[in-house]
């Protein structure tokens, strides 16, 4: 098996994260609780924490460089650059970690079906144990960039 070049999030990629991620210049708890700030931003977040939209550009460029070391390093599979962008901003969302140990990390590394790893996505659309409308509407939308040719 030849080197593995690293892959970089694609423009879709970052499209589809921005949007779901949102853009919130001050601080503010998610749905679970958990503050939050810029795009999705949580370590280092308190109550009255503020952002430009400066200094989030270069905060998500540094924290894209991490989930995309994460799916170069975990997924041991030929993938597209959409699915590749798919997996960074889905993991960006759910928490390396969390990627790490799914069941859609291992089913890649098992060269399954593309599109039987596409239907784990949609397991992950609960906060706090609750279904959360919006996490739905995210996991359809990294599957369509996922299963994009």
């Amino acid at each position: 098996m030849g080197k593995r070049v690293n892959k970089r999030i694609n423009q879709a990629g970052i499209d589809l994260l921005k949007k779901w991620e949102g853009f919130s210049n001050v601080a503010y708890k998610d749905v679970v609780g958990i503050w939050t700030i810029g795009y999705g931003f949580t370590k280092g977040v308190k109550e009255g924490d503020k952002i430009t939209k400066e200094d989030a550009e270069k905060r998500l460029k540094l924290e894209l460089i991490r989930f995309e070391r994460v799916i170069n390093e975990n997924v041991h599979r030929d993938i597209t650059d959409n699915q590749f962008s798919a997996l960074v901003c889905f993991s960006y969302n759910v928490g390396d970690g969390a990627f790490i140990g799914s069941t859609l990390c291992r089913l890649l590394n098992q060269h399954k079906p593309i599109e039987e790893c596409a239907k784990q996505f949609g397991r992950w659309n609960k906060a706090a144990g609750k279904e959360v409308k919006g996490l739905t509407n995210r996991r359809k939308a990294e599957v369509e960039l996922f299963l994009r040719a």
